[in-house]
Protein backbone atom coordinates (compact mmCIF):
# COMPACT_ATOMS: atom_id res chain seq x y z
CA UNK A 1 0.00 0.00 0.00
CA UNK A 2 1.27 3.47 -0.82
CA UNK A 3 2.10 5.45 2.26
CA UNK A 4 0.85 9.00 2.57
CA UNK A 5 3.36 11.01 4.61
CA UNK A 6 2.06 13.39 7.20
CA UNK A 7 3.03 17.02 6.89
CA UNK A 8 3.82 17.69 10.52
CA UNK A 9 6.54 16.22 12.69
CA UNK A 10 5.58 14.52 15.98
CA UNK A 11 5.31 16.96 18.85
CA UNK A 12 7.06 16.79 22.17
CA UNK A 13 4.23 17.11 24.68
CA UNK A 14 0.53 16.52 25.07
CA UNK A 15 -0.40 20.10 24.34
CA UNK A 16 1.38 19.92 21.00
CA UNK A 17 -0.23 16.57 20.20
CA UNK A 18 -3.64 18.17 19.82
CA UNK A 19 -4.65 19.29 16.35
CA UNK A 20 -6.74 22.42 16.07
CA UNK A 21 -8.87 23.81 13.30
CA UNK A 22 -6.48 26.72 12.78
CA UNK A 23 -3.71 25.46 10.53
CA UNK A 24 -0.35 27.29 10.73
CA UNK A 25 1.39 28.51 7.64
CA UNK A 26 4.28 26.38 6.26
CA UNK A 27 6.79 28.93 7.55
CA UNK A 28 5.25 28.84 10.99
CA UNK A 29 5.26 25.05 10.97
CA UNK A 30 8.95 24.99 10.07
CA UNK A 31 9.93 27.45 12.79
CA UNK A 32 7.90 25.47 15.31
CA UNK A 33 9.66 22.24 14.40
CA UNK A 34 13.07 23.92 14.67
CA UNK A 35 12.16 25.31 18.07
CA UNK A 36 11.08 21.92 19.30
CA UNK A 37 14.27 20.29 18.12
CA UNK A 38 16.33 22.93 19.83
CA UNK A 39 14.50 22.61 23.12
CA UNK A 40 16.47 20.89 25.90
CA UNK A 41 15.30 17.40 26.95
CA UNK A 42 13.02 17.21 29.99
CA UNK A 43 14.74 17.00 33.34
CA UNK A 44 15.08 13.52 34.81
CA UNK A 45 14.18 12.91 38.42
CA UNK A 46 15.03 9.81 40.42
CA UNK A 47 12.30 9.11 42.91
CA UNK A 48 11.11 6.25 45.06
CA UNK A 49 7.55 7.25 44.42
CA UNK A 50 6.26 10.01 42.18
CA UNK A 51 4.92 13.06 43.91
CA UNK A 52 1.21 13.18 43.31
CA UNK A 53 -0.98 16.10 44.20
CA UNK A 54 -3.83 15.47 46.55
CA UNK A 55 -6.08 12.86 44.97
CA UNK A 56 -9.60 13.69 44.00
CA UNK A 57 -12.19 11.16 45.02
CA UNK A 58 -14.00 9.65 42.09
CA UNK A 59 -17.49 11.09 42.11
CA UNK A 60 -20.31 8.60 42.30
CA UNK A 61 -22.27 10.84 39.97
CA UNK A 62 -19.73 10.33 37.21
CA UNK A 63 -21.21 9.01 34.00
CA UNK A 64 -20.92 5.29 33.54
CA UNK A 65 -21.95 3.29 30.49
CA UNK A 66 -21.99 -0.45 30.46
CA UNK A 67 -19.34 -0.94 33.11
CA UNK A 68 -19.16 -4.52 34.31
CA UNK A 69 -16.96 -5.97 36.97
CA UNK A 70 -16.04 -9.01 34.92
CA UNK A 71 -15.65 -7.36 31.59
CA UNK A 72 -12.00 -6.45 31.44
CA UNK A 73 -8.75 -7.62 32.86
CA UNK A 74 -6.90 -5.18 35.07
CA UNK A 75 -4.23 -4.91 32.42
CA UNK A 76 -6.71 -3.83 29.81
CA UNK A 77 -6.39 -0.28 29.20
CA UNK A 78 -9.41 0.98 27.94
CA UNK A 79 -10.99 3.70 29.73
CA UNK A 80 -12.18 6.84 28.44
CA UNK A 81 -10.24 8.77 30.66
CA UNK A 82 -7.39 7.32 31.90
CA UNK A 83 -4.95 5.98 29.96
CA UNK A 84 -5.15 3.08 27.91
CA UNK A 85 -8.24 1.37 27.17
CA UNK A 86 -9.71 -1.88 26.71
CA UNK A 87 -12.59 -0.85 28.64
CA UNK A 88 -13.89 2.57 28.30
CA UNK A 89 -12.95 4.20 31.44
CA UNK A 90 -12.39 7.78 30.87
CA UNK A 91 -11.46 10.45 33.07
CA UNK A 92 -9.45 12.87 31.36
CA UNK A 93 -7.99 11.66 28.30
CA UNK A 94 -4.98 9.73 28.89
CA UNK A 95 -6.32 6.38 28.48
CA UNK A 96 -9.60 6.61 27.31
CA UNK A 97 -9.94 3.49 25.59
CA UNK A 98 -13.41 2.47 25.19
CA UNK A 99 -12.17 -0.87 24.48
CA UNK A 100 -8.76 -2.09 24.96
CA UNK A 101 -9.99 -5.45 25.79
CA UNK A 102 -13.06 -6.55 24.20
CA UNK A 103 -16.48 -5.63 25.28
CA UNK A 104 -17.40 -9.30 25.46
CA UNK A 105 -18.20 -10.37 28.99
CA UNK A 106 -15.52 -13.02 29.14
CA UNK A 107 -12.63 -10.78 28.23
CA UNK A 108 -11.04 -11.44 31.59
CA UNK A 109 -10.72 -15.07 30.48
CA UNK A 110 -7.95 -13.94 28.18
CA UNK A 111 -5.94 -11.92 30.68
CA UNK A 112 -2.27 -12.67 30.18
CA UNK A 113 -1.81 -13.14 33.90
CA UNK A 114 -4.46 -15.83 33.82
CA UNK A 115 -2.71 -17.59 31.00
CA UNK A 116 0.37 -18.86 32.69
CA UNK A 117 2.31 -15.77 33.76
CA UNK A 118 2.89 -15.17 37.42
CA UNK A 119 1.29 -12.22 39.10
CA UNK A 120 4.01 -9.83 40.32
CA UNK A 121 4.86 -10.05 44.01
CA UNK A 122 4.93 -7.07 46.34
CA UNK A 123 8.73 -7.19 46.19
CA UNK A 124 8.58 -6.85 42.42
CA UNK A 125 6.30 -3.86 42.75
CA UNK A 126 8.55 -2.21 45.32
CA UNK A 127 11.56 -2.81 43.09
CA UNK A 128 9.85 -1.19 40.12
CA UNK A 129 8.99 1.88 42.14
CA UNK A 130 12.67 2.81 42.37
CA UNK A 131 12.91 3.96 38.80
CA UNK A 132 13.94 6.98 36.77
CA UNK A 133 10.88 9.09 36.01
CA UNK A 134 10.39 11.92 33.58
CA UNK A 135 9.44 15.06 35.41
CA UNK A 136 5.87 16.02 34.51
CA UNK A 137 5.41 18.69 31.86
CA UNK A 138 3.55 21.59 33.43
CA UNK A 139 0.73 22.58 31.12
CA UNK A 140 -2.07 24.93 32.11
CA UNK A 141 -5.29 22.95 32.37
CA UNK A 142 -8.65 24.28 31.40
CA UNK A 143 -11.92 23.07 32.83
CA UNK A 144 -11.46 19.43 33.79
CA UNK A 145 -13.70 16.93 32.10
CA UNK A 146 -15.78 14.80 34.47
CA UNK A 147 -14.75 11.19 34.96
CA UNK A 148 -16.43 8.92 32.46
CA UNK A 149 -16.36 5.14 32.32
CA UNK A 150 -18.06 3.51 29.39
CA UNK A 151 -17.01 -0.11 29.71
CA UNK A 152 -14.62 -2.20 31.74
CA UNK A 153 -13.86 -2.86 35.39
CA UNK A 154 -15.34 -0.26 37.67
CA UNK A 155 -12.59 1.18 39.85
CA UNK A 156 -9.70 0.46 37.46
CA UNK A 157 -9.06 4.19 37.13
CA UNK A 158 -8.73 7.00 39.64
CA UNK A 159 -8.09 10.65 39.02
CA UNK A 160 -5.19 12.50 40.60
CA UNK A 161 -4.29 16.15 40.73
CA UNK A 162 -2.31 18.09 38.13
CA UNK A 163 -3.81 16.32 35.13
CA UNK A 164 -2.70 12.82 36.13
CA UNK A 165 -4.55 9.54 36.03
CA UNK A 166 -4.14 6.38 38.11
CA UNK A 167 -4.67 2.97 36.57
CA UNK A 168 -4.51 -0.24 38.59
CA UNK A 169 -1.01 -1.66 38.47
CA UNK A 170 -0.21 -4.15 35.72
CA UNK A 171 3.41 -5.24 35.41
CA UNK A 172 3.33 -5.87 31.65
CA UNK A 173 1.76 -2.49 30.99
CA UNK A 174 4.31 -0.78 33.22
CA UNK A 175 7.16 -2.35 31.27
CA UNK A 176 5.65 -1.21 27.97
CA UNK A 177 5.07 2.36 29.16
CA UNK A 178 8.62 2.62 30.53
CA UNK A 179 10.00 1.39 27.22
CA UNK A 180 7.79 3.77 25.24
CA UNK A 181 9.10 6.80 27.13
CA UNK A 182 12.42 6.22 25.30
CA UNK A 183 10.88 5.39 21.92
CA UNK A 184 9.88 7.61 18.99
CA UNK A 185 6.26 6.71 19.86
CA UNK A 186 6.38 8.71 23.07
CA UNK A 187 4.32 11.65 21.68
CA UNK A 188 1.55 9.20 20.79
CA UNK A 189 1.06 7.60 24.22
CA UNK A 190 0.17 9.12 27.61
CA UNK A 191 3.31 10.23 29.45
CA UNK A 192 4.17 7.75 32.20
CA UNK A 193 5.25 8.83 35.70
CA UNK A 194 5.94 5.56 37.50
CA UNK A 195 4.16 3.52 40.17
CA UNK A 196 2.36 5.03 43.11
CA UNK A 197 0.24 3.62 45.94
CA UNK A 198 -3.17 4.66 47.16
CA UNK A 199 -5.45 2.95 49.67
CA UNK A 200 -3.18 -0.14 49.73
CA UNK A 201 -3.45 -0.49 45.94
CA UNK A 202 -0.61 0.07 43.45
CA UNK A 203 -1.28 2.17 40.37
CA UNK A 204 0.52 3.17 37.21
CA UNK A 205 0.57 6.98 37.09
CA UNK A 206 0.17 8.67 33.71
CA UNK A 207 -1.16 11.81 32.08
CA UNK A 208 -4.92 12.22 32.00
CA UNK A 209 -5.41 13.01 28.34
CA UNK A 210 -8.96 14.27 28.74
CA UNK A 211 -7.87 17.10 30.99
CA UNK A 212 -6.90 19.11 27.92
CA UNK A 213 -10.44 19.15 26.56
CA UNK A 214 -13.70 20.80 27.54
CA UNK A 215 -16.72 18.44 27.44
CA UNK A 216 -14.93 16.08 25.05
CA UNK A 217 -16.33 13.58 22.59
CA UNK A 218 -14.46 10.28 22.95
CA UNK A 219 -14.10 7.17 20.83
CA UNK A 220 -12.18 3.99 21.63
CA UNK A 221 -11.08 1.78 18.73
CA UNK A 222 -9.38 -1.55 19.33
CA UNK A 223 -6.65 -2.08 16.76
CA UNK A 224 -5.49 -5.25 15.05
CA UNK A 225 -6.88 -8.36 13.40
CA UNK A 226 -7.15 -10.32 16.67
CA UNK A 227 -7.59 -9.57 20.35
CA UNK A 228 -5.97 -12.66 21.86
CA UNK A 229 -2.27 -13.43 22.24
CA UNK A 230 -0.70 -16.45 20.58
CA UNK A 231 0.28 -17.81 23.98
CA UNK A 232 -3.36 -17.68 25.06
CA UNK A 233 -4.37 -19.71 22.02
CA UNK A 234 -1.57 -22.23 22.56
CA UNK A 235 -2.58 -22.82 26.15
CA UNK A 236 -6.18 -23.35 25.10
CA UNK A 237 -5.05 -25.92 22.51
CA UNK A 238 -3.07 -27.80 25.15
CA UNK A 239 -6.06 -28.18 27.42
CA UNK A 240 -9.09 -28.50 25.15
CA UNK A 241 -12.21 -28.55 27.28
CA UNK A 242 -15.71 -27.86 25.95
CA UNK A 243 -17.09 -24.78 27.70
CA UNK A 244 -20.78 -24.46 28.40
CA UNK A 245 -20.47 -20.81 29.42
CA UNK A 246 -18.87 -19.89 26.10
CA UNK A 247 -21.53 -21.84 24.22
CA UNK A 248 -24.19 -19.79 25.99
CA UNK A 249 -22.43 -16.54 25.12
CA UNK A 250 -22.10 -17.60 21.50
CA UNK A 251 -25.79 -18.50 21.26
CA UNK A 252 -26.77 -15.21 22.90
CA UNK A 253 -25.07 -13.36 20.05
CA UNK A 254 -25.91 -15.73 17.19
CA UNK A 255 -28.13 -18.80 17.80
CA UNK A 256 -26.97 -20.30 14.48
CA UNK A 257 -23.24 -19.98 15.18
CA UNK A 258 -22.68 -23.36 16.92
CA UNK A 259 -22.16 -26.44 14.78
CA UNK A 260 -24.61 -29.37 15.08
CA UNK A 261 -22.08 -31.19 17.27
CA UNK A 262 -21.66 -28.16 19.53
CA UNK A 263 -25.42 -27.86 19.85
CA UNK A 264 -25.63 -31.47 20.98
CA UNK A 265 -22.82 -30.97 23.51
CA UNK A 266 -24.16 -27.56 24.53
CA UNK A 267 -20.51 -26.48 24.74
CA UNK A 268 -17.68 -25.09 22.57
CA UNK A 269 -13.92 -25.20 22.85
CA UNK A 270 -12.26 -22.01 24.03
CA UNK A 271 -10.08 -21.88 20.89
CA UNK A 272 -13.16 -22.08 18.71
CA UNK A 273 -14.90 -19.36 20.71
CA UNK A 274 -11.90 -17.03 20.61
CA UNK A 275 -11.58 -17.26 16.83
CA UNK A 276 -15.33 -17.09 16.19
CA UNK A 277 -15.62 -13.95 18.29
CA UNK A 278 -13.30 -12.00 15.99
CA UNK A 279 -15.46 -12.73 12.93
CA UNK A 280 -18.40 -10.78 14.33
CA UNK A 281 -16.95 -7.29 13.99
CA UNK A 282 -14.72 -5.22 11.73
CA UNK A 283 -11.72 -6.71 13.57
CA UNK A 284 -11.82 -9.47 10.96
CA UNK A 285 -12.81 -7.36 7.95
CA UNK A 286 -10.88 -4.12 8.57
CA UNK A 287 -8.28 -4.77 11.27
CA UNK A 288 -9.92 -2.53 13.88
CA UNK A 289 -13.25 -2.16 15.61
CA UNK A 290 -15.07 0.59 17.45
CA UNK A 291 -15.49 -0.28 21.11
CA UNK A 292 -17.46 2.70 22.28
CA UNK A 293 -18.35 6.33 21.69
CA UNK A 294 -19.18 8.97 24.27
CA UNK A 295 -20.61 12.27 23.00
CA UNK A 296 -20.28 15.68 24.63
CA UNK A 297 -23.92 15.54 25.72
CA UNK A 298 -23.08 12.52 27.90
CA UNK A 299 -24.68 9.89 25.70
CA UNK A 300 -22.72 6.63 25.34
CA UNK A 301 -22.87 3.85 22.79
CA UNK A 302 -21.00 0.57 23.17
CA UNK A 303 -23.27 -1.42 20.90
CA UNK A 304 -20.69 -2.10 18.20
CA UNK A 305 -20.13 -5.84 18.62
CA UNK A 306 -21.77 -6.53 15.26
CA UNK A 307 -20.44 -3.47 13.41
CA UNK A 308 -18.55 -5.34 10.73
CA UNK A 309 -18.57 -3.61 7.35
CA UNK A 310 -17.08 -0.39 6.03
CA UNK A 311 -20.46 1.27 5.47
CA UNK A 312 -21.41 0.71 9.11
CA UNK A 313 -18.08 2.06 10.35
CA UNK A 314 -18.45 5.16 8.15
CA UNK A 315 -21.88 5.83 9.63
CA UNK A 316 -20.52 5.54 13.18
CA UNK A 317 -17.55 7.82 12.44
CA UNK A 318 -19.75 10.43 10.77
CA UNK A 319 -21.98 10.48 13.84
CA UNK A 320 -18.94 10.74 16.12
CA UNK A 321 -17.74 13.96 14.45
CA UNK A 322 -21.24 15.25 13.63
CA UNK A 323 -20.26 15.37 9.93
CA UNK A 324 -17.55 17.96 10.72
CA UNK A 325 -15.08 17.98 7.81
CA UNK A 326 -12.36 19.78 9.75
CA UNK A 327 -12.44 17.19 12.53
CA UNK A 328 -12.21 14.40 9.97
CA UNK A 329 -9.22 16.18 8.43
CA UNK A 330 -7.51 16.57 11.80
CA UNK A 331 -8.02 12.91 12.66
CA UNK A 332 -6.78 11.81 9.24
CA UNK A 333 -3.63 13.93 9.62
CA UNK A 334 -2.94 12.62 13.10
CA UNK A 335 -3.28 8.99 11.98
CA UNK A 336 -0.93 9.59 9.06
CA UNK A 337 1.64 11.01 11.46
CA UNK A 338 1.19 8.02 13.75
CA UNK A 339 1.67 5.59 10.87
CA UNK A 340 4.97 7.23 9.88
CA UNK A 341 6.27 6.96 13.44
CA UNK A 342 5.05 3.38 13.93
CA UNK A 343 7.02 2.30 10.87
CA UNK A 344 10.18 3.75 12.47
CA UNK A 345 9.58 2.54 16.03
CA UNK A 346 11.94 -0.08 17.49
CA UNK A 347 9.35 -0.85 20.17
CA UNK A 348 6.61 -1.48 17.63
CA UNK A 349 8.58 -3.80 15.38
CA UNK A 350 9.61 -5.99 18.33
CA UNK A 351 6.24 -6.26 20.11
CA UNK A 352 3.03 -8.17 19.49
CA UNK A 353 0.45 -5.43 20.07
CA UNK A 354 -2.85 -7.08 21.00
CA UNK A 355 -5.85 -5.57 22.75
CA UNK A 356 -4.45 -2.05 22.38
CA UNK A 357 -6.72 0.84 21.44
CA UNK A 358 -6.56 4.20 19.76
CA UNK A 359 -8.24 6.91 21.79
CA UNK A 360 -9.89 9.68 19.72
CA UNK A 361 -10.83 12.90 21.52
CA UNK A 362 -12.19 16.25 20.35
CA UNK A 363 -14.29 19.07 21.74
CA UNK A 364 -16.36 21.99 20.52
CA UNK A 365 -13.30 24.20 20.08
CA UNK A 366 -12.11 21.96 17.26
CA UNK A 367 -9.16 20.51 19.13
CA UNK A 368 -8.62 16.85 18.30
CA UNK A 369 -6.11 14.23 19.36
CA UNK A 370 -5.40 10.51 18.97
CA UNK A 371 -3.32 8.39 21.35
CA UNK A 372 -2.35 4.75 21.69
CA UNK A 373 -3.59 3.25 24.96
CA UNK A 374 -3.94 -0.14 26.68
CA UNK A 375 -0.73 -2.11 26.68
CA UNK A 376 -1.63 -4.81 29.19
CA UNK A 377 -1.55 -7.49 26.49
CA UNK A 378 1.39 -6.12 24.50
CA UNK A 379 4.37 -8.51 24.68
CA UNK A 380 7.82 -8.60 23.13
CA UNK A 381 8.66 -11.17 20.47
CA UNK A 382 11.79 -13.34 20.77
CA UNK A 383 14.77 -11.92 18.85
CA UNK A 384 15.68 -11.82 16.06
CA UNK A 385 11.99 -11.95 15.07
CA UNK A 386 10.46 -8.62 14.02
CA UNK A 387 6.91 -7.84 12.90
CA UNK A 388 5.60 -5.74 10.01
CA UNK A 389 2.06 -5.63 11.49
CA UNK A 390 0.50 -5.95 8.03
CA UNK A 391 1.13 -9.57 7.07
CA UNK A 392 -1.80 -11.96 7.57
CA UNK A 393 -1.64 -13.79 10.86
CA UNK A 394 -0.67 -17.45 10.80
CA UNK A 395 -0.22 -19.16 14.13
CA UNK A 396 3.45 -18.82 15.00
CA UNK A 397 4.29 -15.63 13.08
CA UNK A 398 2.98 -13.33 15.88
CA UNK A 399 1.61 -10.79 13.37
CA UNK A 400 -1.24 -8.72 14.82
CA UNK A 401 -2.54 -6.71 11.84
CA UNK A 402 -2.18 -3.35 13.62
CA UNK A 403 -0.86 -1.43 10.61
CA UNK A 404 -3.29 -3.21 8.29
CA UNK A 405 -6.08 -1.83 10.45
CA UNK A 406 -4.52 1.63 10.58
CA UNK A 407 -4.16 1.68 6.78
CA UNK A 408 -7.85 0.82 6.44
CA UNK A 409 -8.83 3.46 8.99
CA UNK A 410 -6.92 6.18 7.10
CA UNK A 411 -8.43 5.03 3.79
CA UNK A 412 -11.93 5.26 5.27
CA UNK A 413 -11.34 8.83 6.49
CA UNK A 414 -9.87 9.73 3.09
CA UNK A 415 -12.94 8.35 1.31
CA UNK A 416 -15.25 10.21 3.69
CA UNK A 417 -13.44 13.49 2.98
CA UNK A 418 -13.58 12.89 -0.77
CA UNK A 419 -17.39 12.94 -0.79
CA UNK A 420 -17.81 15.99 1.44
Amino acid sequence: MTKTPGSAAPCSDVGDMIHTLHWPTPAAQQSRVVALRAAPPPELLVTCEPCVAQYQQKKKSGLSCGSQADEESLCSDSGFGGSPASSLGLSGCSSLGLSPSSSFEDEDEFNVNNEGKETPTQNDVEKNKNMVNWSPVVVPLNKRAPWVQVVGHAGNFQTAGDGKLLKKYCASEQQCLQHLMDDVLRPFVPSYHGVTRRDEQDYNLMDDLLSFFDSPCIMDCKMGSRTYLEEELKKAWKHPQPRKDMFEKMVAVDPEAPTPEEKVQQAVLKTRYMQWRETLSSTATLGFRIEGIKKSDGSCNTNFKRTKYKEEVVQALDDFVDSNVLLLTNYQQRLKELRLVLEKSDFFKTHEVVGSSLLFVHDQSGRAGVWMIDFGKTVSVPPPLTLDHRSPWVEGNREDGYLWGLDNFIDILTDMLAVQ
